[in-house]
């Protein structure tokens, strides 16, 4: 009868070229994962995946609206390619998170599954992809800002490819409430890069259609 066959070392080198120890498993700080592998959160890199950032951002927009605190979301389309959405909801949270340190604003758009959609007593619906869309636009974008009008402030922070730049800060006075969130997409990511109004005008219809408390335009 044969003997099976035994593994030596040099087999276990033909697939993996070195040896598998505990420094082989590479950890990814904040959202450089989402960076290395863009397609696996927004399904791909190219047309569809850039116009998913405009959903994610939008779906953000629609939860608080659906939780009945906005009835008015504008998107626009720049000459540059950026995109800026508005709308007049709650305003994302500015304290500072108990146990991250940070502006909740900041956390939101910095943290991987961070987000208001866990907590049922915060939104009782939602869509996006629940507490990772928000901060998947800010690692897949070269440069995000966004506006906070709140307590009666309107605070401001900015960021780069997914790192903090400035600080959040309070730049005036506010009438009201609701966050303003402006994105350049990384053409180091996307292989297009070019919005297609069509697009973004068919889904924001739909949407306003499907929520009686939106308005479209």
């Amino acid at each position: 009868m044969a003997k099976p066959k035994t593994t030596g070392a040099k087999d276990t080198k033909k697939n993996g070229g070195g040896d598998y120890q505990a420094d082989s498993i590479q950890v990814l700080k904040g959202l450089e994962a989402v960076r290395r592998r863009p397609a696996m959160y927004i399904g791909s890199v190219s047309g569809r995946g850039l116009h998913h950032l405009v959903y994610e951002v939008v779906d953000n927009s629609v939860d608080e609206a659906l939780a009945g605190y906005c009835t008015q979301i504008d998107a626009t389309i720049h000459e540059d390619n950026s995109i800026t959405v508005v709308d007049n909801g709650r305003g994302i949270p500015v304290d500072v998170h108990k146990t991250e340190k940070k502006p909740g604003v900041e956390v939101a758009l910095t943290v991987l599954h961070a987000g208001g959609k866990f907590d049922k007593s915060t939104y009782k619906v939602s869509g996006g992809l629940h507490g990772v869309g928000v901060s998947v636009v800010n690692a897949l974008s070269k440069k995000l800002e966004v506006w906070v009008d709140r307590d009666g402030k309107r605070h401001h922070m900015a960021f780069e490819r997914g790192d903090t730049k400035k600080k959040l800060e309070v730049i005036g006075k506010a009438k009201g409430t609701g966050t303003t969130v402006w994105f350049l997409p990384d053409d180091a990511i996307f292989t297009e890069t070019r919005f297609d109004f069509a697009t973004l005008a068919t889904r924001l219809r739909e949407l306003a259609f499907l929520n009686k408390s939106l308005r479209s335009r």
